[in-house]
């Protein structure tokens, strides 16, 4: 089998590969516009060769990875972080990252990651692209309260009724403004019906998954944070326990801890960030629509701070949804059971879980 070890570079690639039946080694430069990297995969696969590519997990390798799987090479996507620790020298060159790549490879040390299937990651572009889309629809209403509180009008969510946009049609503007108020208006009516299909077809991939629609029943979870959580995750074996979930989602404190002093800095954010602002948003939600859940929230914004309490909730929520998914249970079997095994009851005044 042929070993190569991959430092991917959007426009070229530096491979460093052995033949273990031989022991024959080399080096190469592939670069991608001209096809030459595409040229020396379907030579090997015209020769017979099996081969093994090993690559740190990155972006814009999408066509790469199609590229191998579609001539039949077995693809190791390896953590970054992981490979980076095992770095030894201080030196960083493309030729030293593809020689310590074919070294994990050879080794067995390779961190080898999860990685999602084509159908799932075809899924997280349309939920991405809606997401896009919403982000841009509301920077542009932002715009048209700007405009509307310029003249000395302030109406809020009043402003996108039918009363509302009226009235601001009706304003009298310089000649500039207006044509800004008019183009944004036609902006703001081509995206109205681009994010409602997008928003259909989120919802019904949601019901074609069993597991989305039980976490839909946890309060301010809909089907846009369900799949999202179903998609990123993956599978709730890949994490032994819930605190893995808060560390995997970048919901966790940085640290810096030395000779006994601990040092908390603010979240990571090494995760999915689209799948945390969800969260983030769904918890907001719960707090707004469930009297424990709002209990829970205030308990933390008057302990520490709400800024803090928003993030812990986001955390508690990813968790909560993990053991969910994870023991099979909607919500209202979480609250009878949560993440123990068994209840609680009370013997002599105290209480105890029985099972």
């Amino acid at each position: 089998m042929l070993i190569i070890g991959v430092d991917y570079h959007p426009s070229f690639q530096q491979i460093s590969f052995m033949e273990q039946e031989t022991g024959e080694c080399g080096e190469r430069r592939l670069n991608h516009s001209d096809g030459e990297a595409q040229r020396f995969y379907r030579e090997l696969k015209q020769r017979g060769v099996s081969v093994r590519v090993g690559m740190e997990a990155t972006g814009y390798s999408r066509w790469f990875e199609r590229l191998l799987a579609e001539l039949g090479f077995e693809v190791w996507i390896g953590d970054a972080a992981e490979i980076k620790k095992m770095r030894v020298r201080k030196q960083k060159t493309d030729r030293l990252d593809a020689q310590l790549l074919l070294k994990l490879l050879l080794e067995n040390r390779f961190p080898r990651i999860w990685i999602p299937d084509p159908e799932n990651r075809d899924l997280r572009q349309l939920l991405w692209h809606r997401h896009r889309l919403v982000q841009m629809r509301t920077r542009i209403m932002n715009q048209l309260q700007a405009v509307a509180m310029n003249e000395g009008y302030r109406w809020k969510k009043k402003l996108f009724s039918a009363q509302g946009r009226a009235l601001l049609e009706k304003l009298s503007l310089a000649p500039w403004a207006s044509r800004r108020r008019k183009e944004l208006l036609e902006l703001l009516d081509q995206l109205d019906p681009k994010i409602t299909e997008l928003t259909v077809a989120v919802e019904q991939e949601a019901n074609k998954r069993p597991e989305v629609v039980r976490l839909m029943t946890h309060p301010g979870v809909g089907p846009i944070t369900g799949l999202v959580y179903v998609l990123v995750i993956g599978t709730p074996d890949r994490f032994p326990c819930g605190k893995k979930i808060g560390s995997y989602l970048g919901l966790i404190p940085s640290e810096d801890s030395s000779a006994g002093k601990q040092r908390l800095g603010h979240i990571s954010k090494q995760g999915n960030a689209l799948l945390r602002f969800l969260l983030g948003e769904a918890s907001q939600a719960a707090v707004r629509t469930d009297a424990d859940w709002r209990r829970r929230y205030v308990h933390l914004a008057m302990r520490r701070k709400k800024s803090i309490a928003k993030v812990a909730m986001a955390r508690k929520l990813g968790v909560r949804l993990y053991w969910m998914w994870r023991n099979g249970w909607d919500y209202s079997k979480f609250v009878e059971f949560g993440s123990n095994a068994g209840k609680l009851g009370i013997r002599h005044g105290v209480k105890y879980s029985v099972a």
